[in-house]
C-alpha cells in the first residue's frame, strides 16, 4: 500500500492541466467520494494496528498534497480568468493627453541655449543669502538709498540673513572662487516683499549674466544683447539702450526691444511707444571687482539681468503674471 501511496504522490506532483475541466477531472480522480484517496482510507481500516502508524503518515500527506494542489490551482486559474474578463477588447483606445512645458520653462530653456551658443556656462547659487553677497559686495553701502529699491525678506532680526532679491549674489560667489576669464549666466528664483498683482509677485525668476576678462568693452555688451534679442524675438528685432543707475555697474543702462506685436508701430502692449523694456545691464563697477579681489586695472566686464516672467509675458502676450503660479490646466494647455 505504501508503494501505491508514493506512486500517487509522484503523479500529483507532475500533474498537468490546461483548463478547469482538467482540474475537475483531477478532483474526481483523487478527492471525490469515489476517488482514490477515499478508497485508500477505506482500505486503511483493514490494516493491522502495528502497520497503521507506518502507513497513516504518508496517506495523510497524500491527501494534504492533493487538496492543496487542487485549491491553489483553482484559485489561480479563476483569478486569471476574472482579470481577463474585466478587459473588453472591443472598447475604443484611450485618448492620451500630451503634456507641455510650463511657459516659464520654455522661455528659460530658450535663453539657456542662446547663451550656451555664446560660450556662457550656467551657474547656480543658494536662495538664502547673507548681506555681503546680496548687497555689500555689490557696492550697496549700509544706509545707501539704493537698498530701498529692494523690498527684502529678512530671516533674522540682524538683517544679515535674507532671501536673495536678485541672482547677482551668484556673480559674487563666482568671482570670489574663480579667476577670470569668467563667462556665465545665473538663473534662479528671487524674492521681494511686494503686493501680488497682475504685474508683480513676491516670487519671480531671474537670469543674470556676467563676462569678465581683459579688454571687455561696452561694445561687447551691446553686441551680445543684440544677438540675444534677435535670437529670442526674431531677426528683425531692434534694441535701444537708455542710461540708468545700478550700484554694481557703471555705466548702467536699461535695454528695450522693438515691440514684436506691432513691429514698432505702437500698440497697447508697448503703450504706443513701439518699445518694450526687458532688462538692465552695464559694465561691472570697479568696486565690485575689488571686493572680489580682482584688479580693475587689469580686468573689466559687463553684467546684465532680466526677469523671465516679464520676457515670457512679452513673448506670448500674457497680461496677468499670476497665471504663471496658479497651475490652471486651461492656461497651461495653450503651450502644448
Amino acid at each position: 500500500m505504501i508503494e501505491k501511496i508514493q506512486q500517487y504522490i509522484e503523479e500529483i506532483k507532475h500533474f498537468k492541466f490546461n483548463d478547469l475541466n482538467d482540474l475537475e477531472n483531477f478532483r474526481l480522480k483523487y478527492l471525490s467520494k469515489n476517488g482514490i484517496i477515499n478508497s485508500l482510507f477505506s482500505d486503511f481500516k483493514n490494516i493491522s494496528p502495528e502497520n497503521k502508524k507506518t502507513i497513516g503518515k504518508p496517506l495523510n500527506e497524500l491527501k494534504q498534497l492533493a487538496e492543496n494542489f487542487y485549491n491553489e490551482n483553482k484559485n489561480l486559474f479563476e483569478n486569471k480568468t476574472n482579470k481577463q474578463d474585466l478587459f473588453d477588447f472591443t472598447l475604443p483606445e484611450y485618448s492620451i493627453s500630451i503634456g507641455a512645458d510650463h511657459p516659464l520653462n520654455k522661455v528659460k530653456n530658450d535663453i539657456y541655449l542662446i547663451f550656451k551658443r555664446l560660450g556662457f556656462s550656467i551657474i547656480y547659487g543658494p536662495e538664502i543669502e547673507d548681506d555681503w553677497h546680496v548687497f555689500s559686495a555689490l557696492n550697496f553701502p549700509h544706509n545707501h538709498p539704493a537698498r530701498d529699491m529692494q523690498d527684502t525678506f529678512f530671516i533674522k532680526n540682524t538683517n544679515e540673513i535674507l532671501l536673495r532679491t536678485h541672482t547677482s549674489s551668484v556673480q559674487i560667489r563666482l568671482l570670489e572662487n574663480t579667476k577670470p576669464p569668467v563667462r556665465s549666466i545665473m538663473p534662479g528664483r528671487v524674492f521681494r516683499n511686494e503686493a501680488i498683482s497682475s504685474r508683480a509677485h513676491c516670487i519671480f525668476h531671474q537670469i543674470e549674466g556676467l563676462y569678465v576678462d581683459r579688454n571687455v568693452s561696452f561694445a561687447d555688451l551691446k553686441q551680445t544683447l543684440l544677438y540675444f534679442a534677435q535670437e529670442l524675438f526674431g531677426s528683425k528685432t531692434k534694441i535701444r539702450l537708455r542710461p540708468s543707475f545700478f550700484p554694481f555697474t557703471e555705466p548702467s543702462a536699461e535695454m528695450d526691444v522693438s515691440c514684436s506685436i506691432c513691429n514698432g508701430k505702437g500698440c497697447n502692449v508697448c503703450k504706443y511707444t513701439g518699445w518694450l523694456e526687458i532688462l538692465g545691464c552695464g559694465m561691472v563697477h570697479p568696486n565690485v571687482l575689488k571686493n572680489c579681489n580682482i584688479d580693475p586695472e587689469e580686468y573689466s566686464g559687463f553684467a546684465f539681468g532680466m526677469g523671465i516672467e516679464r520676457i515670457t509675458m512679452l513673448k506670448y502676450s500674457i497680461t496677468d503674471l499670476r497665471l504663471f503660479f496658479e497651475n490652471d490646466i486651461r492656461f497651461l494647455s495653450l503651450f502644448s
